[in-house]
């Protein structure tokens, strides 16, 4: 009797399992999931319809599950959200991604969040003030990557791991992938506030 209990809620226990994995985080998706530190959102945006949006028509994207050491990090999505890391900061959308791109990369970031961003506390920097900080941290990792990372907040890493493409905005996705190994990027726009992206292979 006590073999088949054990059974039957080990039974149970892994069908909540997969029913969360696969349901539980369709709320607040509305903007595709990666670092919060430049983390928290990214190994579960794999599943996010953001994978389609950032898609490149890169089949293979998601059969990478190469997303090892990001972590999601879910919160309600705030208004007036809907452009971060769908556009550059020019406001143009993003240009394709050449056929060379990786399929995958491992990458480091500085995390500069504000006053409305993913995981942003609500007295956090507006807005202005934290491009402007990003920009300077920016000049500041094309040097030093570490020094900037230690100047960001908290969720700033040298190493997040791999991700493969189709996870992350378009945006963040075209300006991290379009890096050389070991290039950094200027500020882009994501929904967890502006990244410092460096490509680490």
């Amino acid at each position: 009797m006590q073999r088949s209990t054990a059974v039957i809620y080990t039974l149970f226990f892994t069908g909540a399992l997969a029913f969360v994995i696969t349901h539980g985080g369709s709320k607040g998706r509305g903007a595709a999931s990666a670092p919060a530190d430049a983390g928290p959102d990214a190994a579960d945006a794999a599943a996010s319809p953001a994978t389609a949006a950032a898609g490149d028509g890169d089949a293979d994207a998601g059969s990478d599950a190469g997303a090892e050491g990001i972590v999601q990090e879910r919160g309600p999505e705030p208004a007036g959200r809907s452009d971060a890391g769908v556009t550059l900061l020019s406001g143009e959308a993003p240009p394709s991604l050449p056929a060379e791109a990786p399929k995958k990369v491992r990458f480091g970031v500085v995390l500069v969040q504000y006053r409305g961003a993913q995981g942003a506390a609500p007295t956090a920097r507006s807005k202005d003030a934290a491009l402007a900080l990003a920009r300077e941290l920016a000049e500041v990792a094309k040097t030093d990557f570490k020094a900037a990372i230690e100047k960001g907040d908290k969720g700033s890493t040298d190493d997040l791991g791999y991700i493969p493409r189709g996870v992350l905005e378009p945006a963040p996705e075209y300006e991290l992938f379009s890096l050389s190994k070991g290039g950094v990027s200027g500020p882009v726009d994501t929904p967890r506030g502006f990244w410092i992206a460096r490509r680490i292979e």
